[in-house]
């Protein structure tokens, strides 16, 4: 019912937003008399504001048109090499004319980016993608907003989470790709690569584990808590829903993504506020590179997507609760999953110093599970200053944070022998 009420109000306020974006635009057109009034730009400022307070927010676009290599700017197109009901396998392919530039890009690695679904579209990577095209070539993990997938596709478990990572490796090619999963996907990502070792396939040539919950039990913070500290009944009482009728996956179980929304903004509802007035100070001041920004922000973070049930319930019992991975009990399709078996690939895990997601020490805890990788071929680096998001988006990602990947990646362009001890390389940012 909940999310029937929601859909309504929504339905109720959408005249009201287009109508206060339309007034806002009356206010402040130079060519409207309505635009020259005293309180005019005041006015068209609160317009504004309440458009966006109350507005509807798709899925955005990428938007990458092209990239800069060696000083030369090459077009991009997106592709979509594999599509599944829950993913696309995104590819952005990389255009140029200049012979010498493409020829260095065709020896460049091969990496797939494994994107959350948690929440936000796989587009609030956008960051990690357009520095990752300038060195590599890029693919990614496209998840499916979950009220968009008709009822008779089936369930999504988190088993198929792993099996589609593991289908995408294979379509790459594991022998010449490099994984990088950021926050979420570490758990379901570390499992892809333990099963594929444990049957005798060809692993990645690296993995690099950006702020994620391998152990969710180091250093918890409140997402971990309220996962730990609620029972499993409760979740599935309290935050399961199912998808009303104006959608194609009509009478699904999902997480609503606006009550994900909301529990985003809970966290920190001071900022969200103060972010708010400022963009309504800088439209009166007539800061357009602020108020724009702030628009761009804003347009990503409130873009939400619904969750398969079941894949939430499987993460918060696995993950958050179980801690099977760490505690060697998890099995997926009745295989034990053993991060031990992983020889063949490089490891690098990424934590950030401020990160109010996945607390200290829970993504480098990969490295006590990962026992079969050499301890030459296992890294760490903390990103001082950065929090949850500044690993992989922002100046200190493309400053700080990506060199390092960068660097990890082409050391093991070639692929790695295996066994060892463990003593782990840690690194830290200026």
């Amino acid at each position: 019912m909940l999310y029937q009420l929601y859909e309504t109000q929504r339905a109720l306020m959408s005249p009201f937003a287009e109508f206060a974006g339309a007034s806002a635009k009356l206010y402040s057109h130079p060519l409207s008399p309505f635009a020259h009034g005293p309180m005019a730009h005041r006015v068209s400022a609160g317009l504004d504001l309440m458009h966006r307070l109350a507005k509807d927010y798709e899925k955005p676009e990428f938007g990458i048109r092209g990239v800069e290599v060696d000083g030369i700017e090459v077009a991009v197109q997106e592709l979509v090499p594999v599509e599944l009901p829950f993913c696309r396998l995104l590819r952005f392919k990389r255009y140029t004319d200049d012979l010498a530039v493409l020829a260095k890009m065709k020896d460049q690695p091969t990496v797939l980016v494994v994107a959350p679904l948690s929440g936000h579209h796989s587009t609030l990577l956008r960051d990690t993608v357009r520095q990752l095209l300038k060195d590599h070539k890029v693919f990614i993990t496209d998840w499916t907003d979950a009220r968009m997938v008709p009822l008779d596709q089936g369930a999504f478990h988190l088993d198929d989470y792993i099996a589609y990572v593991q289908q995408f490796i294979r379509h790459i090619g594991a022998a010449e790709c490099h994984v990088i999963s950021v926050c979420q996907p570490t758990v379901p990502v570390l499992a892809a690569i333990s099963l594929m070792a444990s049957n005798g396939e060809t692993t990645p040539r690296s993995m690099t584990m950006m702020g994620g919950p391998i152990d969710a039990r180091k250093s918890p913070t409140a997402v971990n808590n309220l996962a730990m500290n609620r029972s499993f009944s409760w979740f599935e009482t309290n935050v399961i829903y199912r998808v009303p009728t104006n959608f194609p996956g009509a009478q699904r179980a999902v997480y609503p993504g606006f009550l994900q929304h909301t529990g985003f903004v809970a966290m920190n509802p001071d900022r969200h506020l103060s972010s708010h007035y400022d963009y309504f100070l800088d439209l009166v001041r007539g800061d357009d590179d602020s108020a724009e920004s702030h628009r761009q922000f804003y347009d990503e973070y409130n873009a939400v997507l619904d969750m398969p049930a079941e894949y939430y319930l499987d993460t918060i019992k696995t993950v958050f609760q179980d801690f099977a991975l760490v505690n060697g009990t998890w099995e997926v399709k009745g295989q034990l999953v053993r991060p031990q078996d992983i020889q063949g690939t490089a490891l690098l895990t990424i934590e950030g110093e401020l990160d109010d997601i996945s607390g200290a020490g829970q993504t480098r805890a990969a490295h006590e599970l990962c026992s079969g990788i050499a301890p030459e071929h296992q890294y760490h680096y903390d990103a001082i200053g950065a929090g949850h998001y500044g690993i992989f988006s922002g100046r200190r990602w493309r400053e700080k944070v990506y060199p390092e990947v960068r660097d990890f990646i082409l050391k093991y362009e070639h692929p790695v022998t295996a066994p060892a001890r463990k003593t782990t390389r840690s690194k830290k940012s200026a």
